[in-house]
């Protein structure tokens, strides 16, 4: 009885085991999803684009005449008026030259004096003998005499006028030279960089300015696009013709090197009428009011063009993704998600703006589809386009 019982039990133990092992696993159950409804916004996009900054107009300061460099009145960053002295030049060399036109001045004068002299005696002779010839008393050979000599004083007196103008103007011009001796700004504007101080020796041929003065009450900003974004943004851009498009683009903002907006808009004013050879970019210009002069000649930054998205179709951009180069996202209809090809035409503020492959009502998966498959089962948890930007926005 005893040797029964064991068998029995192990028959009952093999059967036990043999059904455990016919018996299927559990599958695990769906993930949940987020998912959302596809709808139409308005949006607003940028196109960013790298820029120099420059003051309106930017002059170059250079000494006129050749001389030491004897005092600064100015420092770099200061505001300073036209005419407003900058620097003073030795001018001994220039004083020298001033005094030995003086002098020459007052030669000429003395030659006048003695010219006019010699006119006047001549004259005198010539009165004198008319009426001695007119009686007869001498002959005409000494009044014509009388005149050729007349004539002659009168041309050097004429000559010695001539010396004196020419001294005058010499004098002019050394004086000239010796107001040059003091530097003066071209324009009203701010200095820059100071090249040149005391002891310095500088000149007309300077290939370095002293420094220079730049008007930034209004700067300009440079940037470029290349020849495919420049045909794109003139298909884009409403108008006949190039000046009626810039006229009709909106306002641009400047982003700092501190990525601070700045608070005064621009707005695009020219554009070079040919693609640069050697980069293949074409350059526009946009005009900033700098009426506070934060922006200073030589400053950097990012304008951001704004585009208008209207009643588009978008979702988040978390919702797609990428396979050779082929956008996808996941349609999800009964609790299944399926991978539906997508065209996107822009992306903006972390949403995608869908040209194709979705229509308003769709409802697509909203996140985690690196982790989903084809027509694999979803547990649908409805959310909006709203909140799932925000989380993401608020993530990073």
């Amino acid at each position: 009885m005893k040797t029964t019982s064991i068998i029995l039990s192990l028959l009952t133990l093999t059967l036990l085991t043999s059904c455990g092992k016919d018996q299927p696993q559990q599958a695990p159950p769906p993930p949940t999803i987020p998912v959302i409804e596809v709808g139409t916004k308005d949006v607003t996009g940028y196109q960013s684009f790298p820029v120099n900054i420059e003051g309106k107009v930017n002059n170059d300061v250079r000494a006129k005449i050749s001389g030491y460099i004897t005092q600064v009145y100015v420092d770099e960053g200061q505001v300073v008026t036209k005419g407003q002295p900058l620097f003073k030049l030795e001018t001994n060399v220039q004083a020298q030259d001033a005094n030995a036109a003086k002098s020459g001045i007052n030669a000429a004068q003395a030659n006048i004096n003695a010219a006019q002299a010699s006119v006047n005696a001549a004259k005198v002779e010539v009165d004198r003998l008319i009426p001695l010839v007119d009686k007869k008393i001498i002959s005409n050979v000494q009044l014509e005499t009388a005149k050729a000599n007349l004539a002659m004083a009168q041309g050097q007196l004429e000559q010695a006028r001539a010396a004196y103008q020419q001294s005058k103007a010499n004098y002019a011009g050394v004086q000239a030279n010796m107001d040059f001796g003091v530097v003066r700004s071209p324009i009203t504007g701010v200095v820059g960089a100071i090249n040149f101080r005391e002891g310095s020796l500088v000149g007309p041929s300077d290939q370095t300015p002293i420094t220079t003065v730049s008007e930034v009450g209004e700067v300009y900003a440079y940037f470029s696009m290349n020849e495919r974004e420049y045909l794109d943004f003139l298909s884009g851009a409403e108008g006949k013709n190039v000046s009626e498009k810039l006229k009709n683009m909106p306002e641009v903002e400047l982003v700092l090197a501190n990525d601070q907006v700045y608070s005064e808009k621009g707005k695009i004013q020219t554009v070079t009428g040919q693609i640069n050879p050697q980069t293949g970019t074409i350059q526009f210009r946009i005009s900033f009011p700098n009426k506070e002069r934060l922006l200073s000649n030589g400053n950097s930054g990012t304008i951001r063009i704004p585009k208008e998205y209207k009643d588009v179709l978008v979702i988040p951009e978390a919702s797609t993704y990428e396979q050779q180069r082929v956008i996808y996202t996941y349609k999800v209809q009964n609790d299944t998600v399926y991978s539906t090809i997508i065209e996107v035409e822009a992306s903006v503020n972390k949403m995608a703006i869908v040209k194709s492959g979705l229509k308003k009502g769709d409802k697509i998966a909203a996140q985690g589809v690196g982790k989903l498959k084809n027509k694999a089962p979803i547990k649908a948890q409805p959310t909006t386009i709203d909140a799932i930007i925000d989380s993401i926005q608020t993530t990073f």
